[in-house]
């Protein structure tokens, strides 16, 4: 089937059963990993993408040709790129330099023009804290009220959860035969756990639904946080409250260490040639946790976030 833009490619991506990694870790249960690295701008940020671009137009806050300005860790951008390119919108990228650069790099060659913006003092190249993102927020406001900017702002921008609760949550539970009883998620801007689970619950109000954050920045679990800094891209930014979580139910919080998100994203590469990120790599951490522990037996959707090939330039494959 011939489609009209790239843009229709957007969703749809397939699902896999990672039966070899779970009989490997000697645990019960399944894990379906929805392999959002399909999409085209290699992750899942093109579905808040789309979302949020096509609510704005329905709504008239975005205008023909205005240009588009958003924060990002590399993987919104992407989707923004894409998205505003064939739609005919300027897009404005801001991003900090902790981010890795081959994010910069592809955003720059699907036309957007990309700001960095410096890490904040005592910050550590690829791993972007709280303190670096609030830089790349005032920035982002700046450079919006400059040139009379659409701002797609992720956070807050309700495009977003609502592209993971009409597409990302029906497609999982469909995918998994109607089987799930779990979906565990790594925390960015808690979009896409807030519209899965959300979804997912109305279709099975038995599931259960775990947020994930890194080891020492678990905020929205209320933990204190010891290690803002890690290597986790694209979310544990120990913000203590995100906006798509209010009112959204989480029933256990989990968290993850750097190292064991980087060996697990290893195996799932050797084990199922599933090539993805650090933040993949968290999420079925999280899910063979769940099944040696409380959802033993049971059956745990995933997404993988984004591509591997996004790291090649940090220590994820070295």
């Amino acid at each position: 089937m011939a489609l009209n833009s790239i843009v229709e490619a957007i969703g749809g991506t397939p699902s896999v059963w990672l039966d070899r990694l779970v009989a490997h870790h000697g645990v019960k249960g399944r894990i379906l990993a929805k392999l959002d690295y399909l999409n085209p701008g290699f992750s899942k940020k093109d579905r808040a993408a789309l979302g949020i671009i096509s609510d704005a137009e329905a709504d008239g806050s975005l205008k023909p040709g205005q240009v588009v300005v958003e924060l990002t860790s590399g993987n919104m951008g992407t989707g923004l790129a894409i998205v505003c390119g064939v739609r005919g919108y300027p897009f404005v990228a801001v991003m900090s330099r902790g981010n890795s650069q081959e994010r910069a790099r592809m955003m720059s060659a699907l036309g957007a023009e990309v700001i960095l913006v410096d890490q904040a003092p005592g910050s550590v190249p690829g791993q972007v804290s709280g303190d670096d993102l609030a830089l790349v927020e005032q920035a982002a406001q700046d450079i919006t009220q400059a040139r009379g900017a659409f701002r797609a702002d992720q956070f807050h921008h309700e495009g977003n959860a609502k592209a993971h609760f009409v597409t990302t949550g029906p497609e999982l539970w469909a995918d998994s035969n109607f089987s799930l009883t779990a979906f565990v998620d790594f925390a960015g801007s808690g979009g896409t756990y807030a519209g899965t689970v959300r979804a997912l619950k109305d279709l099975n109000p038995d599931l259960r639904g775990y947020l994930l954050e890194p080891d020492g920045a678990a905020a929205l679990a209320g933990e204190e946080i010891s290690q803002p800094g890690h290597p986790i891209q694209g979310g544990g930014y120990a913000m203590p409250g995100l906006d798509f979580l209010s009112g959204v139910p989480v029933d256990g919080f989990l968290t993850v260490t750097g190292d064991r998100a980087k060996t697990t994203a290893r195996d799932l590469a050797r084990r199922e040639g599933i090539f993805g990120g650090y933040s993949a790599g968290a999420n079925v951490a999280a899910a063979l946790e769940l099944l040696a522990g409380p959802e033993a037996g049971g059956t745990i959707g995933v997404v993988i976030c984004d591509s591997g090939l996004k790291y090649l330039s940090t220590d994820l494959w070295s």
